[in-house]
């Protein structure tokens, strides 16, 4: 009778031990700069929903966004040093080559965005983070849909219409070449500065996609909009490499499922909705004009020159230019 009592007791410590076991939880806390109503924004709030469900609880998602953690560069050090689990955004001081896919007038649509970042080039790149950084980019997607010109100054219809004014600039490569090309006098703002900076004169300008125009209201300080859509920027979702290693197989596995899931809906939200981020523009009264065909000829000339100084700054190389353009002709031609 003792043995067998002995047997039973074993037998339930080994069971509570196992269910302990898959029971344990990790937190995942993800940081961003983007505001409600933002691509980027309702895709992770979609992620967050999916992990949890999925994991039946055995991740808890913890989405932190408006900037609250600071900046992207601060939050990517958080994610380095494991005081957060991930983040979304352009931060990409170990993944710069990803700039390559913002290359002025690369791409024409949100299909040929997608192309490109799901391209081997993309993926071989967003690998050695984890091999120099210690974190794990595990999807890239479409950081909020093509970037436009604005100003307080003057209409812009044409490249010379920029010359002399004073352009913000994330300080992203290809964007600050850009607008040297363009005759701009570049100045460089934070993110979650840049409102006060339209406000107060320091910058008579900016860039940006109108996902972000219109959920940190841009348009306020802005009258006049040029729809030129030179460029997008890949939106890296980064983890710690320690915490990453940490998860059981399965739960990697869900999660990269749900970031992929993540990314789609993101890509499918900028296209969808970028019409209605520009009317909150027009219907608060600012001025927006698109470039004819011969115009926009015009720009893609003044801006050619950044895709040798890309070449020459390292950035890319001449065969993987042609690699990316390859992919965007695969797109056209399939139609």
């Amino acid at each position: 009778m003792k043995k067998l009592v002995a047997l039973l007791l074993a037998t339930l410590m080994v069971l509570s031990a196992a269910t302990c076991f898959a029971e344990e939880t990790y937190t995942m806390i993800i940081g961003h700069v983007m505001a409600e109503g933002h691509p980027r924004t309702e895709s992770l709030a979609q992620f967050e929903k999916d992990v949890e469900e999925k994991t039946g609880g055995r991740v808890q998602v913890q989405v932190m966004g408006d900037g609250i953690l600071g900046n992207e560069k601060e939050m990517l050090e958080q994610v380095l040093g494991g005081q957060i689990q991930a983040m979304r955004g352009g931060q990409m001081d170990y993944t710069s080559r990803l700039y390559a896919f913002s290359l002025p007038f690369l791409a024409n649509t949100g299909e040929e965005i997608s192309a490109l970042l799901a391209s081997d080039m993309a993926m071989e790149i967003a690998q050695d983070a984890a091999d120099v950084s210690g974190h794990i980019i595990i999807n890239v997607c479409n950081s909020g849909g093509f970037r436009n010109f604005s100003n307080n100054v003057r209409a812009v219809h044409v490249p010379a219409d920029i010359v002399g004014l004073k352009m913000r600039a994330p300080g992203i490569d290809t964007i600050v070449w850009t607008l040297e090309a363009l005759g701009a006098n570049v100045t460089s703002v934070p993110y979650n500065e840049l409102y006060q900076a339209l406000a107060t004169g320091v910058a008579d300008g900016q860039e940006n996609p109108w996902s972000n125009v219109a959920t940190m209201k841009f348009y306020e300080q802005q009258k006049y909009f040029a729809e030129v859509r030179y460029q997008f920027h890949p939106d890296a979702f980064g983890v710690n490499k320690q915490w990453w290693e940490s998860l059981p197989e399965d739960l990697q596995t869900i999660i990269l499922e749900c970031a992929a899931d993540m990314g789609k809906l993101n890509d499918e939200l900028c296209d969808a909705r970028d019409a209605e981020y520009k009317q909150i523009a027009i219907d608060y009264g600012c001025e927006v004009y698109t470039p004819t065909d011969e115009e926009m000829e015009l720009w893609r000339e003044a801006c050619a020159p950044v895709y040798d100084r890309a070449i020459a700054e390292g950035l890319v190389s001449q065969e993987e230019i042609d690699a990316m353009v390859a992919i965007v002709d695969g797109v056209r031609n399939s139609k």
